[in-house]
């Protein structure tokens, strides 16, 4: 790329560093340390504004680089993420988000430990908790590696991990000091712009075009060198029953994942009443949906102008997709318009990414220090100690994410997030639901269903095409895959609730009637709630 687009880009990247570091040690000036501030933002956001945060959380790297990119790349078999994606929040609504927030405190562990006994399931939803978070951080420092990539010129693999290591950096610091009130702003204003960013490209397409959706389509099927074929499914999931298999494992994983992931359920906790989380939901809802109609138009914009060869050149999984479509829309390489979107467009990915990685380390260094380190060493840790506790976590957390991101530096960023919510989907969600609605869940029950669907999902990953045995696995040179499929979710989800029913029918504690006639009481009405 151009000097120009160098120089503007960092630009943008770094007056939206400047905003959010603001945010950051404005908000730590007046925090109290409290457990509740750092964990929860005090409870005092609205809907809206939770709302915004939720959607600001949920809309990530995946859906603004790496969706785009496989409907550019794929056509209509990209579009199951973005149905996915957008159905899961069903789930979350009618299933999830008030009962969640009547029921717990913090995290998701809360809720599950209200009824069981505490120690041994604090343990194994705080090590699922932490997992889930950290295959989802893996996949935005790909997605960040990708825009300095792009920025920068592919052979400068340097410059992709110092700006791994630099995203790193900085949500530890967003965390450590800001928490869950600096973390929320972050989100908010990362929506906001990511939004404003995103309607600006689709009018563009739409105005190239002259508002002929028909014209569209049919440029980018002509131009994806797939004919029809591009415009229904197939081209990705159909050419064996694996590959069919492979879809209906994916849908499975994006549908039910969403229920499950740690720093989504963590933001149900800074509204003040279960009302105002159910009224969040709807709020989000609204902007993510808005958000994905107009992706499906970037995807399908990107192949017909830029066309799939040139987004393969640039990067093999389709990362670039949208960037390289703001730099056509604006003029082209050399031209000032194109200079200009190419950068803003730029920095609002990496907007997007600081944003989303701020919201996953809070919601997994908050697992590490209040489910696993109070259960562990402290179980009557004082608040202070524990919030000290998570910034420590933050780090480490920090670290772990960066050599993974890499690692898989040369993945779609879509499809890792779609293996962080089958495992979300296999160990969380069975959990949750049972602990909810079945009045005879066992302690036993509860870990088992955990580790029941979290070691499968993560052992059929391994022996998956995704880790060896294939020309874009993580391992190429090396070939121990035995398990056919790319998702795990069609196999591990049944597991996870195959074991939580298996450990309660086989175990001789007796379900507390009282406690699950308390919860359900407090689930369903929010008397009790925190």
């Amino acid at each position: 790329m151009t000097d120009r687009h160098q120089t503007l880009a960092l630009l943008l990247f770094s007056a939206f560093v400047a905003v959010t570091l603001g945010i950051t040690t404005w908000v730590s000036r007046r925090r109290h340390g409290s457990a509740e501030e750092f964990y929860a933002g005090g409870r005092l956001f609205s809907p809206m504004e939770n709302g915004f945060a939720i959607a600001g959380d949920y809309m990530s790297a995946a859906s603004f680089l790496g969706v785009t990119g496989l409907i550019a790349l794929f056509g209509y078999d990209g579009l199951l993420y973005v149905v996915g994606f957008l159905v899961a929040w069903l789930v979350v609504l009618f299933l999830v988000a008030e009962l969640v927030r009547n029921c717990g405190r913090f995290t998701l562990a809360d809720v599950i430990a209200a009824r069981m006994g505490e120690r041994p399931v604090r343990i194994a939803v705080g090590t699922s908790s932490v997992t889930v978070s950290v295959l989802y951080l893996v996949a935005q420092m790909v997605g960040a590696g990708s825009l300095v990539a792009l920025l920068l010129g592919r052979t400068s693999e340097a410059a992709q991990a110092w700006t791994v290591i630099g995203v790193g950096a900085l949500m530890v610091i967003y965390v450590s000091l800001g928490g869950m009130r600096a973390t929320t702003w972050i989100q908010i204003v990362k929506a906001v712009l990511l939004l404003s960013g995103t309607v600006v490209l689709t009018v563009l397409v739409l105005l190239r075009f002259h508002g002929d959706i028909d014209r569209l389509l049919l440029t980018a099927a002509e131009r994806s060198g797939h004919g029809k074929a591009f415009l229904v499914p197939g081209l990705r999931y159909g050419g064996s029953w694996s590959a069919r298999l492979d879809f209906i494992s994916l849908g499975l994983a994006l549908v039910l994942g969403t229920a499950g992931l740690p720093h989504i359920l963590s933001r149900f906790y800074t509204v003040p009443t279960a009302r105002a989380a159910r009224r969040s939901v709807v709020w989000s809802i609204g902007l993510i949906g808005g958000f994905y109609l107009m992706a499906i138009v970037l995807g399908f914009g990107a192949a017909a102008l830029v066309g799939p060869d040139a987004v393969r050149a640039s990067n093999e999984s389709g990362n670039t997709a949208v960037p390289l479509l703001a730099l056509d829309l604006g003029g082209g390489v050399g031209s000032t318009g194109g200079a200009v979107l190419f950068a803003v467009v730029a920095a609002v990915a990496f907007a997007t990414i600081l944003a989303v990685v701020a919201g996953i380390t809070l919601a997994s260094s908050a697992s590490v220090a209040h489910d696993l380190y109070a259960s562990l060493r402290r179980p009557h840790a004082r608040q202070r100690s524990e919030v000290g506790v998570a910034r420590t976590a933050a780090v480490g957390i920090g670290v772990v994410a960066i050599a993974l991101g890499l690692l898989a530096r040369d993945m779609n960023v879509a499809f890792l997030v779609g293996l962080a919510f089958a495992v979300a989907a296999s160990a969380n969600l069975p959990v949750l639901l049972y602990s909810l609605f079945w009045r005879n869940f066992t302690t036993r029950g509860a870990v088992w269903a955990v580790y029941g669907g979290l070691v499968p999902a993560l052992g059929l990953v391994v022996l998956s095409p995704v880790v060896s045995g294939s020309p874009g696995a993580l391992f190429p040179g090396v070939d121990f895959q035995y398990f056919p499929l790319q998702n795990p979710g069609i196999v591990s989800v049944p597991l996870g609730f195959l074991a939580g029913w298996l450990g309660t029918v086989t175990s001789d504690e007796v379900a507390d009637e009282a406690r699950h006639a308390e919860t359900e009481v407090r689930s369903l009405t929010g008397a009790g709630a925190v």
